[in-house]
């Protein structure tokens, strides 16, 4: 993709700012703020957003964030007094505000009109693949390397019990083994195997036996353009490969439906806005979502609509549109939460008509009882999420979260330990981490609270109310100074926050435990 304003292109797959044709160098970091900015020029960028993409969320100054955008601006010809191209919205973050024009790359230093297209066969095979419905995938035999013919069956039943579990994938399209099978990922190449088989990712991998060692090696493959999109090794004793082989169950099924879903994203926004299909504008809405403020829910709002529009029948397009009333309610982004309540569980309703067995559609329905503070019908359809897959670990940690406002830290905290082991790099991480100090909160743990308070309201993507769990665990375990800090930060963030709508978003049945938080928040004004 280019992005062209004025004498300026900014060629993503050159990796190359270039002015009236020229290439001006730019710092890699300086780069990928520049790209960040522009790909999310519609919205202001937060510096922590900016620390997460560029810096992949270590620890930063302010001053090296500013020092990269007076560098980008530099590359520009802008500075820090006029702002023509990147502009400084005050406690909040940058953002780009020039015109552009998003155009396609067709090869280094050029560029393609959206209209037009490549026709080769290869570019023909490739569109086709683009423009299937949904997400598809083949699960290729594994390889064997060495431990003898005893060993040989495993090459084959691993993948056969995969291709099960990833059909519990609703919204996954899996090739039958009759098809996959009769392909190795080493009889040919990866993208030829996705023509035939017309799927967009392959899944594979090698089974390496050496005496008493075990090693299995995963690989989801980009069938357009054979990329790596996701690769695991595991390793073992031969002798434990029963349970070895279930770890790998977990495992997979979790990264998929996390990793194809973040691919998705990434090449949607590849596309400019008026070609995007309803898959591809609910995966860009799922990006923003996540994101927990008012800007990014609009985003998704608008995405997930457009899908909903080009697809009517598309049951998790209007699941997305739940999320999004769900989250205007909970971070009381309007006065009327009564009425977000209501139109979060409608859309979810809509989605359950679609396709009651999707475990999306089922984890925003249960999460629309959480708005009005009935945690049993909540728990009941996040219990239906993880049932209908038990692999899902937002529905599990959903589940967790529910069972310990209801008065079930113990069973609460089994599950979240599960949701963050079965998903470690989950956009709802922090909320995990969030739940595990509730946990504690609710045994009157607090030095324990405290520590996860810590950890989840540093993590990337936290929302306001997570720090307002930070505020009182530290304020309970007897740390001022943290709490303050803490209590500062929601401030700066939100000043209209009470602890009543704390409360509300966090509905504890426990009285001691809510008095215990109320009094804690109270310290210090809510």
């Amino acid at each position: 993709m280019i992005y062209q304003f004025g004498p300026f292109e900014l060629d993503l797959s050159t990796v190359e700012l270039r002015a009236d044709g020229k290439v001006r160098d730019l710092e890699p970091q300086v780069f990928a703020l520049l790209s960040l900015l522009i790909e999310n020029r519609d919205r202001v960028v937060p510096k922590e957003e900016i620390i997460e993409k560029v810096w992949e969320g270590r620890v930063v100054s302010d001053a090296a964030v500013a020092s990269r955008v007076k560098s980008a601006r530099q590359a520009l010809g802008d500075n820090g007094q006029s702002q023509r191209l990147i502009k400084t919205i005050h406690k909040n973050g940058f953002r780009f505000v020039s015109e552009v024009r998003a155009l396609r790359a067709k090869g280094a230093g050029s560029a393609v009109e959206p209209g037009e297209r490549n026709t080769t066969p290869l570019a023909a095979a490739a569109r086709q693949l683009e423009n299937l419905s949904r997400p598809s995938i083949a699960v290729l035999p594994f390889r064997l390397i060495g431990g003898g013919s005893q060993y040989a069956a495993f090459a084959h039943a691993l993948p056969d019990e995969l291709i099960t579990e990833l059909a519990r994938l609703r919204w996954l399209f899996v090739t039958s083994r009759g098809s996959s099978f009769r392909l190795r990922a080493s009889d040919a190449e990866i993208v030829d195997i996705g023509r035939m088989l017309q799927v967009r990712y392959c899944l594979w991998g090698t089974i390496e036996i050496s005496a008493a060692n075990l090693s299995i090696t995963v690989e989801l493959v980009d069938s357009l353009d054979g990329g790596i999109v996701w690769a695991e090794r595991f390793c073992g004793n031969v002798d434990a490969v029963h349970s070895i082989r279930e770890e790998i169950r977990h495992r997979v099924l979790t990264a998929l439906d996390i990793r194809i879903p973040i691919h998705e994203a990434a090449r949607a926004r590849l596309s400019v806005p008026e070609d995007l299909d309803a898959w591809s504008a609910y995966h860009l809405g799922l990006q923003h979502i996540y994101r927990f403020n008012r800007g990014d829910n609009a985003m998704a709002a608008s995405l997930f609509e457009r899908a909903v529009k080009l697809d009517p029948y598309f049951a998790r397009a209007h699941a997305g549109l739940s999320f999004v009333h769900f989250q205007t309610a909970f971070m009381h982004y309007t006065n009327d939460v009564e009425g977000e309540t209501l139109q979060a569980r409608r859309c979810a309703e809509r989605g359950l008509e679609l396709d009651p067995l999707d475990p999306f559609v089922n984890f925003t329905m249960g999460r629309s009882y959480w708005l009005a503070g009935d945690l049993e019908s909540s728990l009941g359809w996040l219990e239906r999420a993880t049932s209908v897959s038990p692999n899902y670990a937002q529905g599990i940690y959903a589940r967790a979260w529910t069972e310990t406002l209801a008065g079930l830290a113990l069973e609460g905290r089994r599950h979240v330990d599960l949701a963050i082991r079965l998903s470690p790099i989950d956009p709802l991480h922090y909320a995990m981490l969030g739940t595990r100090a509730l946990t504690h909160m609710a045994m009157n743990e607090d030095a324990e609270a405290a520590n996860w308070g810590e950890r989840a309201a540093r993590s990337p993507g936290a929302h306001v109310l997570i720090a307002m769990i930070a505020t009182a665990a530290h304020e309970l375990s007897g740390n001022r100074s943290r709490a303050s800090a803490w209590a500062e930060n929601v401030r700066e963030r939100n000043s209209a926050l009470t602890r009543q709508d704390f409360c509300r978003a966090f509905p504890m049945k426990s009285e001691a435990m809510r008095v215990r938080v109320m009094q804690a928040l109270a310290q210090f004004g809510f």
